[in-house]
């Protein structure tokens, strides 16, 4: 079972990176490609920031913060894939996402951005889409199906506040 979780870590950066390559190749040029008008647009976009374009220019504390994250998560992941499928999904997309973003910040010193929707102003990648998948999935988990918070009801109960 680690294999497949392994997989979707190696498959993701490279599937995020060949995407890139095809919105360089086929966007880039003109700027912008209106997939769906009025809701879904390719838009080239450099982001030297992080989420939002917040904090331009930060690529090497960018670059070490994403790697700590990254081996946190390998280590919980090696150490908890057998107890939750739940939870082994959610560090796989965010391990593999985050390498996908680090790739391209190490490398070029920036993220390709270019998923435009007309809901939600920000400008994301591929990676950023996995990585937010795995923390909604990681969210689910810690609330509906780890001890997290069971442990906090079971002490409120005990102390008679519930």
């Amino acid at each position: 079972m680690l294999l497949i979780y392994i997989a979707i870590i190696v498959i993701l950066p490279i599937l995020a990176q060949c995407i890139r390559t095809v919105i360089e190749s086929n966007v880039k040029p003109q700027g912008f490609v209106t997939v769906i008008p009025g809701l879904f647009s390719l838009t080239y976009s450099e982001n030297r920031g992080v989420a939002f374009g917040l904090f331009q220019d930060g690529t090497i504390f960018f670059a070490i913060t994403t790697s700590v994250v990254i081996i946190i998560f390998s280590i919980l992941l090696i150490k908890n894939y057998k107890k939750s499928k739940l939870f082994a999904t959610a560090a796989a997309l965010i391990i593999g996402g985050g390498l996908g973003n680090l790739f391209e910040r190490v490398f070029m010193g920036y993220v390709t951005d270019y998923l435009s929707l007309s809901f939600f102003p920000p400008i994301c990648n591929f990676a950023d889409y996995c990585i937010t998948a795995g923390t909604i999935c990681l969210i689910v988990y810690l609330l509906f199906f780890s001890d997290f918070m069971k442990s906090d009801k079971k002490k409120l109960k005990d102390d008679g506040e519930v």
